[in-house]
């Protein structure tokens, strides 16, 4: 990522250079990331392909102004920090579900490693809107909830978030690469979440705005939630472009995925 690279996108998120790479503006970093980098899955019922090397993936986040899910938004965050001078892994992580934990590699995370060590995630939906600290195991007060990180007998780390499992990390640094049979299961399974509905999702001042389908739902801090159907294509388009920044030429189609 050159010095242009790294302009753009910070002011895809709002934020200037930093002086040095420290906690602060960690912190500042992935907040202004949830509120402006939506977490969506529109390539996929778009047919759009979805490659996960670095160009294409500032080309789509940061030039077009998109969102994408966990293998993309955290794989070229993950750049973005290299570049800004942090020491980043990529983890492997099974989250947790209705059957327990899921595959390995079922979601990618970052670790960055400032005087401590940071569990760095813009890419998994609902989850806290400021980096945790790993080696921390008492609880963590969030905006997106309260945390807790426990470490297992084989030596994966547990996140917990209001006392439920959200998901187990592999401590082992992987590659971006490494996690191409799992994208490719997420992008074309039927039994994927993400091929099911087309979403788009992100972080607000007062809670969170998800746009499924064609439902616009709106949920507090306090939990409070609100649903709209909207009507007619219009009406989807300017919603991802008022609520999202997502400028659309057609409304996805649950009905067609990428292949």
């Amino acid at each position: 990522m050159n010095e242009s690279s790294i302009a753009a996108y910070l002011e895809r998120i709002g934020l200037p250079r930093p002086d040095r790479p420290d906690a602060e503006y960690l912190r500042s970093l992935h907040s202004r990331h949830l509120h402006t980098v939506p977490f969506e899955n529109l390539s996929i019922h778009l047919g759009e392909d979805v490659p996960l090397d670095e160009d294409a993936l500032f080309d789509k986040i940061v030039a077009r102004r998109r969102g994408g899910y966990c293998y993309e938004l955290n794989g070229l965050l993950a750049a973005l920090l290299r570049a800004l001078g942090h020491r980043v892994s990529l983890l492997a992580v099974r989250v947790h579900g209705e059957h327990g934990f899921g595959p390995p590699f079922d979601h990618l995370a970052l670790r960055v490693d400032l005087e401590e060590p940071w569990l760095v995630d813009v890419g998994f939906g609902r989850h806290s809107e400021f980096p945790l600290r790993l080696d921390e195991r008492d609880e963590q007060k969030d905006p997106g909830g309260v945390f807790r990180i426990e470490t297992t007998p084989e030596g994966d780390l547990d996140v917990y978030r209001d006392e439920t499992p959200q998901y187990r990390i592999e401590q082992r640094p992987r590659e971006l690469a490494d996690f191409s049979i799992a994208h490719g299961y997420q992008r074309f399974s039927p039994a994927s979440h993400f091929t099911r509905s087309p979403f788009c999702t992100i972080l607000t001042d007062t809670g969170m705005i998800t746009l499924a389908g064609r439902r616009l739902i709106t949920t507090t801090r306090g939990g409070e939630r609100s649903e709209e159907t909207l009507q007619g294509d219009a009406q989807v388009l300017a919603a991802y472009r008022t609520h999202f920044g997502v400028t659309l030429a057609r409304v996805p189609d649950h009905s067609q995925v990428a292949n």
